[in-house]
């Protein structure tokens, strides 16, 4: 509502709130964008750190379960006296399930009367649409006798 022509002017002790282009309670940052630029770029930031995280834990993940699948069969293989062709097996088994990519022929197998080493190296090679690149993993499991 207008003031009236015969009644003071209301806000007349207030400075004026109008910005230096004349609008009124737009400050001169949010003309230029700035703020939803930053909350892009943080957000575009945080998206390539998901995709990142889901090609690349994935692999971790499975390394973790093969390298503990490897400390199971260690520890029994010496109880059950196994053949280092039994192990081999057993561990070339865990690693298909888990789709890891390497050789029967890369798991390595030392049985002794000391006790049974496991070891085995292997790359996964991960797409990340704007370059390739590979993570290398090196699970080993040493298990000593009893006796």
């Amino acid at each position: 509502m207008a003031p009236r022509s015969g009644d003071p002017d209301l806000f007349a002790d207030r400075p004026s709130q109008l910005t230096p282009r004349g609008h009124r309670g737009i400050t001169p940052r949010a003309q230029r964008g700035e703020g939803k630029l930053k909350t892009i770029m943080v957000l575009l930031v945080f998206a390539v750190l998901i995709f990142i995280g889901f090609r690349t834990i994935p692999a971790y993940v499975a390394e973790y379960q093969l390298a503990d699948k490897m400390q199971e069969v260690a520890r029994f293989a010496v109880v059950t006296r196994q053949s280092e062709d039994q192990i081999r097996e057993n561990i070339y088994k865990v690693m298909q399930d888990l789709n890891i990519p390497a050789k029967k022929e890369d798991i390595k197998i030392s049985t002794g009367d000391r006790g049974v080493t496991i070891s085995l190296d292997y790359r996964v090679p991960v797409d990340l649409v704007v370059f390739q690149t590979e993570l290398h993993f090196t699970p080993s499991s040493e298990n000593k006798s009893l006796t």
